[in-house]
């Protein structure tokens, strides 16, 4: 059983940021050691057993940070149990449904043979980054829509999904 795990994010305002230490603490009650880290910090891959990495979207892409992790690290990710996870529907609908992912994270799993996928809600809230985000949130159309309890089940399925992929490995 692998017993360091790196949960790598890309965020703007916090959001992605909080679910990725939501699935590391699951991680953690599971018995693996795992830290959440913010993608553009991480220098190296190499002292982890797998991998999960996780993007807010913006505009139908990938928060930049995780998109640079992904091809700063494509190797390493590559030799390891790989899982990604994006956040960003500003409504009930990953909930849900399961939304599948968007062009470039489906080009990156196939390339690096990622394990899964899943897309979780967002949250853009008062106070938000951007002028594009504020205007969401003027509007009436931010919100909080994170289903903590979904992102729990989540990570506790893919601590057991990490455990199964290093047995095989």
């Amino acid at each position: 059983m692998p017993n360091n795990v790196l949960v790598a994010y890309g965020t703007t305002n916090g959001s992605t940021a909080r679910i990725a230490e939501v699935i590391a603490e699951v991680l953690r009650k599971d018995g693996m050691t795992a830290e959440a880290l913010p993608a553009r910090s991480v220098t190296s891959v190499e002292p982890y057993d797998a991998v999960i990495v996780g993007g807010g979207l913006y505009a139908g892409r990938w928060h930049k940070d995780a998109r640079r992790f992904v091809r700063r690290h494509h190797t390493a990710l590559a030799e390891r149990p790989l899982w990604f996870f994006s956040s960003g529907p500003l409504d009930a609908s990953a909930s849900e449904r399961d939304i599948p992912p968007v062009p470039g994270v489906h080009r990156a799993m196939v390339r690096l043979g990622a394990e899964g996928h899943v897309t979780f809600g967002g949250c853009l809230e008062e106070g938000a980054k951007g002028f594009i985000a504020r205007k969401i949130v003027a509007s009436g159309k931010g919100g909080d829509f994170r289903d903590f309890e979904q992102i729990e089940r989540w990570a506790a399925r893919t601590a057991g999904e990490i455990a199964g992929a290093s047995a095989v490995r």
